[in-house]
């Protein structure tokens, strides 16, 4: 009875499941935000969510991660696109789904080009955005001149 009653509560989701609904999360947040949906948006976070935005901006709980990305998507405009490439299970019930997001249609036709790290948890009602950080690629750094050698005294 008390194996009964441990998988009765436990998720049945096999990993593809898992990973197809963690994509689905992030598909759910583009979309929201294209459309301006705050209850959207804070539909798709747990209550203690955060997000590290490539400005340097820290956005602590919901609230404010709700009021900052509607914020954000007013103030930029342009189109965003999140393309999720890896998936990676930390625990039965928490991930992290790695992807590459642009923003398309910015002032003078550019496209911003960054990284997602969206940090997810699973319970009963199913997966939650807990954290996002948001990556600007870094330019490589130079190599250093080479210089001739110095004879030796």
């Amino acid at each position: 009875m008390g194996v009964a009653a441990i998988s009765a509560q436990q998720p049945t989701a096999t990993p593809a499941a898992d990973d197809a609904a963690i994509r689905e999360v992030v598909k759910k947040y583009v979309d929201a935000r294209e459309q301006r949906d705050p209850k959207a948006v804070e539909a798709l976070f747990t209550a203690d969510a955060d997000q590290l935005v490539s400005s340097g901006e820290w956005r602590k709980g919901r609230p404010a991660l709700v009021t900052g990305t509607m914020a954000s998507s007013a103030r930029t405009g342009g189109t965003r696109t999140v393309t999720i490439e890896t998936v990676r299970m930390i625990a039965p019930n928490v991930a992290i789904a790695d992807g590459r997001y642009e923003i398309a249609g910015l002032a003078g036709g550019a496209t911003r080009q960054m990284w997602s790290t969206f940090v997810m948890t699973k319970d009963k009602d199913g997966w939650r955005i807990t954290a996002i950080r948001n990556m600007l690629p870094a330019p490589p750094v130079p190599s250093a001149p080479s210089t001739p050698s110095q004879p030796r005294e």
